[in-house]
């Protein structure tokens, strides 16, 4: 669909929507991106009768309401006078379980654990289930809950009684997971028993009955996953054993169980792409034909199920979308479809349907999400919540899913956002933003607050999945194995390059930029190529990659031990064997050669990147470069939990940018 296609629709919506949008001179305020979000998602009940949803109050707290659908009718059901709802989940058609969060204080001051609590749909029975903190002095009250390090299972059981399971997780040290206690609880008399487990369980799985059926332990850096067995009087055996980090034969990912127990893996099985197979439990085997693949991409999805049957397949291509195996089902995508054309439609189904109502979660690359119930028999289509209301959709970037070669050949996808009316010929100064991860997907078409804020002020803005991305086949992510600093970050410089030469940037006016893994690459891209970036941005980013394999007294990190131990020496590289390479691509090591203004930020609380990460670097390329800008929030973690601090952030990135790339800048100028 062209972009003018999905314009017009898009200011069709805004007058379905009911929005007061304006015409703005001025690009939308930081806080239109990156304030607290005005709704925190819905769910239906498993009959479909009933819609519950997190929104905020007048205090700002996140509450928890229901509405009745046919009549229109919400009600708060639950809230906190301190705190917000976190996680919610329907435990049947009457009742719900949540747990608590506190979005207005940083990982650094959470002093309690999100608890469990369930309430009845109409406000009544109210009861905690689990404690929020580990109290040495106890009540008899607070003896009978569960304990702190009690939570929430995300694969919902079979709703239809007062009992859910869910997990008692053993945390090591620095705070990674060592294993987790699967738990039957009744939500009404908090009375809980333990199921019994085959070894240190990381995840398990239940079957379409809503019962424990499979759990994957780890050990010595292998999985095995194991089958609960009814013919063997429900004891758990092995069904297959192979690697936890490096894909090989037998390998698969459990997706589900239809209810006639046959079990969907997601496996590659030969391929270079994962596909959804079926794997046969009593010979232990995949069966080799697909029954599900996605063109160009390794599968990331879940199946759905409705009326006690497999009905549908969520996956995640170019952007999310839905193979729907029900004629009807099918026929209700394409009504949805032509109603809200030239988007992206993700519909939700009830569990056991009794009633019209279906919940429709919709968004472009221009559009953030909305959120629609669609009422299958009189057609109509009434808004329920936007997730960003402030901003104008019509005034957003546009998206491209595009390619380009490596040096040695290899296509690296990439994702393109130009600012509201830019070519692809206007030579705009440009950010290269790279991802963390390294090993996720990092390019999917769709609303992004990052990379819309930046076109907003007028930049292009390059996302590229090099290579060690995940979601684009076996041969593209292990080309990023041991490629720290070294074929991964020659990717992003060559996705620069090309988008010099094909007219997209300046190459007087590029900065670079990213978090994590991504403000890695942000400093090694500075220091290997000073002639191609004239700034850089790194938040929360690996400086020393030998300080990741442990901690000290100083710090600790929350990296799981057997990754640690078994994973990041093949995958990054081992601390002996490859000492010189780590060495030579630690940029803590190189900081002497960066000359180019830089702003760096790191949390004071952060286990997964300590902050001797940055104060190492920060006080290594200060000797030798003064147009460093340094930026600490003391109470944030891995990122920026509080709104307070994602504003400040990318206000000072906007005024660094424009002071080095944007109109403020000067013209081009030597490396110091």
């Amino acid at each position: 669909m062209s972009l003018r296609i999905r314009v017009s629709f898009l200011a069709l919506a805004a007058a379905l929507l009911g929005a007061a949008w304006a015409a703005q001179a001025a690009p939308p305020p930081v806080a239109d991106f990156f304030g607290p979000s005005a709704f925190g998602g819905a769910q239906l009940s498993p009959n479909g009768r009933y819609v519950a949803a997190k929104v905020p109050g007048a205090s700002g707290r996140d509450r928890l309401a229901v509405v009745e659908l046919a009549t229109s009718k919400a009600q708060v059901v639950a809230e906190f006078s301190d705190g917000d709802i976190g996680d919610f989940q329907w435990v049947n058609d009457d009742r719900l379980l949540f747990d608590s969060t506190d979005k207005d204080v940083g990982a650094g001051d959470v002093t309690a654990a999100p608890g469990l609590f369930a309430v009845d749909r109409d406000g009544r029975n109210f009861r905690q289930l689990a404690q929020r903190r580990a109290d040495f002095i106890t009540t008899p009250a607070a003896s009978k809950l569960l304990p702190w390090h009690t939570y929430m299972m995300p694969q919902r059981g079979a709703q239809d009684s007062d009992a859910v399971y869910v997990q008692s997780v053993n945390f090591a040290p620095g705070g990674g997971v060592r294993s987790t206690q699967l738990l039957r609880l009744d939500t009404r008399t908090g009375r809980s028993s333990g199921v019994p487990q085959p070894g240190s369980v990381q995840q398990w799985m239940l079957d379409a009955r809503g019962e424990p059926r499979m759990a994957t332990t780890l050990e010595d850096g292998k999985n095995t996953i194991w089958l609960r067995d009814d013919k063997m009087g429900d004891k758990w055996r092995p069904i297959t054993t192979f690697d936890a980090w490096i894909a090989e034969a037998g390998g698969f990912s459990p997706l589900d169980f239809d209810s006639e127990g046959r079990l969907y893996v997601a496996a590659r099985h030969g391929s270079d792409k994962t596909a959804v197979h079926t794997f046969d439990l009593a010979a232990g085997k995949i069966d080799p034909v697909p029954r599900f693949s996605v063109q160009r991409y390794d599968f990331s999805g879940r199946l759905i199920r409705s009326g006690g049957k497999l009905v549908g397949v969520r996956y995640l291509g170019d952007s999310y979308a839905t193979e729907w195996l029900d004629p009807d089902l099918k026929a209700l995508q394409e009504t949805v479809d032509a109603k809200l054309p030239g988007l992206v439609n993700l519909i939700s189904i009830p569990r056991r349907p009794e009633s019209p109502f279906v919940l429709v979660t919709t968004y472009s690359d221009m559009q953030p999400r909305v959120y629609f119930v669609y009422n299958r028999e009189t057609g109509k289509l009434t808004v329920l919540a936007q997730s960003q209301p402030k901003l104008d959709a019509t005034k957003m970037g546009r998206q491209q899913l595009v390619s380009y070669p490596a040096r040695d050949g290899m296509q690296i996808p990439v994702l393109l956002t130009l600012p509201n009316g830019a070519k692809t010929t206007d030579r705009l100064p440009m950010v290269v933003l790279v991802h963390g991860g390294p090993w996720v997907r990092g390019v999917t078409w769709g609303w992004s607050a990052d990379a819309q804020f930046l076109a907003s002020r007028g930049y292009a803005v390059l996302e590229p999945d090099f290579r060690g991305s995940t979601g684009h086949g076996a041969k593209h992510l292990t080309a990023g194995f041991k490629q720290w600093g070294r074929a991964m970050q020659d990717d992003v410089t060559d996705g620069t390059r090309w988008a010099i030469e094909q007219g997209i940037a300046d190459p007087q006016r590029i900065c670079i930029a990213g978090a994590s893994y991504g403000g890695y690459a942000t400093l090694m891209g500075l220091i290997r190529e000073p002639d191609l970036y004239r700034c850089g941005v790194n938040w929360v980013g690996v400086t020393d990659i030998r300080l990741m394999y442990g901690g000290s007294w100083f710090h600790t990190s929350d990296l799981p031990p057997q990754y640690i131990r078994y994973g990041m020496p093949r995958l990054i590289g081992d601390l002996e064997k490859d000492a010189d390479q780590l060495m030579a691509v630690s940029p803590v090591e190189q900081a002497s050669r960066l000359h180019q203004p830089l702003l760096m930020a790191y949390g004071g609380a952060d286990r997964r990147v300590p902050r001797a990460h940055g104060t190492r670097f920060r006080d290594a390329v200060g000797a030798t470069n003064k147009n460093v800008e340094w930026i600490e929030y003391p109470e944030e973690g891995h990122g920026w939990r509080l709104a307070k601090n994602r504003i400040d952030f990318w206000t000072r990135v906007e005024k660094f940018l424009d002071r080095n790339i944007g109109s403020g800048a000067a013209g081009p100028k030597q490396a110091d």
